[in-house]
């Protein structure tokens, strides 16, 4: 698996493309009482930082604002190999940054719609926008580099 520390992060090109192909994401936050809480979004690249965005305040927004910490899985829409479908996971700290959800929405678009498409639900709150610092990255795929 691949690993990468918090100050050597540089995402392979591999995952790039990955993300590019509009896996949806189960984004892992943690409750008051310490077990997980587990969501289905729209994810994606931004820069060298993954961004969602969510037009409610959900339980997930609450457990982000106590406790940064999250992971965020994807997993490949179709495989024709053998074995594990790839995918790849994200650890990281999630900041939320406030507003301009459907700007986000529109952005992750491309990869969940198709290019030049735009999120359909256009009257909407203006929502929450989440960027997350990429601590570590592992998963399974053409970017395992190294077993762990």
């Amino acid at each position: 698996m691949l690993h990468m520390a918090t100050n050597a992060v540089s995402i392979p090109q591999s995952i790039r493309d990955f993300l590019a192909t509009g896996p949806l994401a189960h984004v892992a936050t943690i409750n008051p009482d310490g077990r997980p809480h587990v969501s289905l979004a729209w994810a994606g690249l931004d820069g060298d930082e993954l961004v969602f965005a969510t037009f409610a305040d959900q339980h997930k927004m609450d457990n982000i604002r106590r406790d940064p910490r999250v992971v965020v899985s994807f997993h490949a829409k179709e495989y024709t190999g053998k074995g594990l479908w790839p995918y790849v996971v994200i650890d990281g700290r999630a900041r939320i940054v406030g507003g301009r959800a459907l700007e986000t929405m529109d952005y992750l678009a491309q990869f969940y719609i198709g290019p030049g498409s735009k999120y359909p639900m256009r009257d909407v709150p203006d929502g929450l926008k989440v960027r997350v610092t990429i601590e570590r990255i592992y998963g399974q795929g053409p970017w395992r580099q190294t077993k762990s």
